[in-house]
C-alpha cells in the first residue's frame, strides 16, 4: 500500500477537513437563512410589528453563542469533542423547532436564544486542531472560513427562494434538519480524533487572556469585527423592509438582487485580496475598505425610494464586507503574539458574537423608536470610529505562518531550539511549546531558510 504524501493532507485530515467544515456550513446555513425574509416575515406574528424584537429575534443568538462558545470549547478538552459539538448541535436543533413551531416573536427570540447556546465553533476548531499535523492545520482552518463565507453568500439567494417554497417557519424547521444532519455527519463520517489536547494556534488559553485584550493592536481588530457584524445585523432589520416597500420589489424576487451584488462584489474583492496579501498593501486596502463601509451606510440613509442606488448601494456594501471578512483573520493571525494566537481569535470570535447581538439590538430599537435613517446612521458612527482607530494600525508585518512538531523537549532546551530558529535568516517571530509539542514560527513569505530550521527541530545538527 503506497505512504501517503507528507506534503499533502492525509485522508483522514482530508475527512475530518470536509465533515467539520460541513458542520459548520450546515450551522451557518440555518443561522444566516433568515436574515433576508425575516423582517418581512415577522409582522405576522402577534408582536412582530415591534422593530426592536425583530432586532432581538435577529441578533440574540449571538449573545448566546458568545458566552458559551470559550466554555464549550474548554469542556471538550475534558470530556471529548465528539461530545460537546453533538450535544451543541442538539440544542441548536432543539432551538430551530422551538422558533419553527413559534406563535409568537417572544417565541422566536426564545429559539434563537436556544440556538445560539449550541455554541460548538471552539469545539469543532478544536477538533480539526487534534486531527490534523501542524503545517498543514492553516490550510484546514481555510477551508472552514471559506466554507462560512460560501454559506452566507448562498443563505441571501436562498432564503428568499425558500421562503416563498416552505415559508419562514419552514425555514426555521429547515434548519433544525440541517442540525440533525450535521450529527449524522460527525458521528458517522468525521473520524474519531485523537486524545483531546490543548492546541495553542487554535485554542483560547485564559493565562493569556490579559495579554492580548491589553494588545492595542488587537483591540483594533476586535473593535472592527464587532463592529462588521454589528452593522450587518442592523441592516437585516431594514433592508428587506426597503427592498419590498420602499423599492416596490415583491418579496420572493429580492434573490436576484442579492446574488446580482453578492456577484459583482466577489469580482472586487479577489483582485484587492490578491494585490493586498502578494504586494504587501494589505492596510491600505484595509483601511480603504473601511472608508467604503462608511460610504455604503451614508448611502443607505438616503436611498429607501430607489431599487437602482439601493442596490449601488448594497454593492458597495458586500465589496467592503467581503474584503474585511477575509482580511480580517489574516490580521489576527499576523499581529497575533506566535503563542498565543488561539486566544486571539477566541476573543476575536466572541467579540464578533457580541456585535450580532448589538446590532440586533440597537439597530431594532433605533428603526422602532426613530426610523430606519437613523439606523443606518448608527451603523455609520461605528464604522467612522473603526476608520479612525485604522490609522494608527501597525503596518502588519508580511509574514506567515509554519507550525511545526516538536517532542521530547523540556522547558531548557525548548528555549534554546527558540534561540536557534530565531537566529535563522527570515525568522521573524519564534514560540516553542514544550508542553505542547509545538513550534510556531513567523517567517518571511520567501527566502527563510526552512531547511536549517526542520533540521534543528528534528535535531540533526
Amino acid at each position: 500500500m503506497p505512504l501517503e504524501n507528507p506534503d499533502k493532507l492525509t485522508s483522514v485530515e482530508k475527512r475530518a477537513t470536509i465533515g467539520l467544515a460541513s458542520i459548520f456550513a450546515l450551522r451557518m446555513l440555518g443561522m444566516f437563512l433568515i436574515l433576508p425574509v425575516f423582517a418581512l416575515y415577522a409582522p405576522t406574528l402577534p408582536g412582530g410589528n415591534d422593530h426592536f424584537l425583530v432586532g432581538m429575534a435577529l441578533g440574540i443568538y449571538g449573545l448566546t453563542q458568545g458566552l458559551f462558545q470559550l466554555p464549550f470549547g474548554m469542556l471538550s478538552d475534558r470530556i471529548g469533542r465528539k461530545k460537546v459539538i453533538v450535544f451543541g448541535l442538539v440544542v441548536f436543533a432543539v432551538g430551530s423547532f422551538v422558533a419553527a413551531f413559534a406563535t409568537n416573536i417572544y417565541w422566536v427570540i426564545a429559539g434563537r436564544v436556544i440556538q445560539g447556546a449550541g455554541a460548538i465553533s471552539a469545539a469543532v476548531t478544536a477538533m480539526l486542531a487534534d486531527m490534523t499535523r501542524e503545517e498543514h492545520r492553516t490550510k484546514a482552518m481555510a477551508v472552514i472560513g471559506m466554507s462560512i463565507g460560501l454559506t452566507f453568500a448562498l443563505s441571501l439567494v436562498l432564503g428568499p427562494v425558500l421562503d416563498r417554497a416552505i415559508g419562514v417557519p419552514g425555514i426555521f424547521a429547515l434548519t433544525g434538519i440541517l442540525a440533525v444532519l450535521a450529527i449524522w455527519v460527525i458521528l458517522s463520517y468525521v473520524p474519531d480524533p485523537p486524545p483531546a489536547h490543548f492546541h495553542g494556534d487554535a485554542e483560547a488559553n485564559p493565562a493569556r487572556l490579559s495579554d492580548v485584550l491589553r494588545d492595542g493592536q488587537l483591540l483594533r481588530l476586535n473593535y472592527g469585527i464587532f463592529a462588521l457584524h454589528a452593522a450587518q445585523m442592523a441592516m437585516f432589520v431594514a433592508v428587506p423592509v426597503m427592498l419590498a416597500q420602499g423599492a416596490g420589489l415583491p418579496a420572493d424576487q429580492h434573490w436576484w438582487v442579492y446574488l446580482s451584488v453578492l456577484l459583482l462584489s466577489f469580482v472586487f474583492m479577489v483582485p484587492a485580496i490578491i494585490v493586498g496579501e502578494k504586494r504587501d498593501k494589505l492596510k491600505p486596502i484595509f483601511i480603504g475598505s473601511v472608508a467604503l463601509m462608511l460610504v455604503a451606510q451614508m448611502s443607505l440613509m438616503s436611498v429607501q425610494h430607489s431599487l437602482f442606488w439601493l442596490g449601488v448601494a448594497l454593492l458597495a456594501y458586500f465589496i467592503a464586507f467581503n474584503i474585511l471578512e477575509a482580511s480580517l483573520p489574516s490580521l489576527i493571525s499576523k499581529l497575533a503574539p506566535a503563542s498565543a494566537k488561539g486566544t486571539a481569535m477566541g476573543v476575536y470570535n466572541t467579540a464578533q458574537a457580541l456585535g450580532l447581538f448589538a446590532g440586533g439590538a440597537a439597530g431594532g430599537w433605533l428603526a422602532q423608536k426613530y426610523g430606519f435613517a437613523e439606523l443606518f446612521g448608527f451603523c455609520g458612527v461605528l464604522m467612522g470610529i473603526w476608520l479612525l482607530a485604522t490609522w494608527g494600525m501597525r503596518t502588519p508585518p508580511a509574514v506567515r505562518t509554519c507550525m511545526y512538531k516538536v517532542e521530547g523537549l523540556d522547558e531548557a532546551s525548548a528555549a534554546l531550539l527558540k534561540s536557534e530558529l530565531a537566529a535563522l535568516s527570515g525568522v521573524r517571530e519564534v514560540a516553542v511549546m514544550a508542553d505542547e509539542g509545538m513550534a510556531v514560527l513567523k517567517v518571511a513569505k520567501s527566502g527563510w531558510d526552512e531547511a536549517a530550521a526542520l533540521q534543528l527541530i528534528k535535531g540533526e545538527i
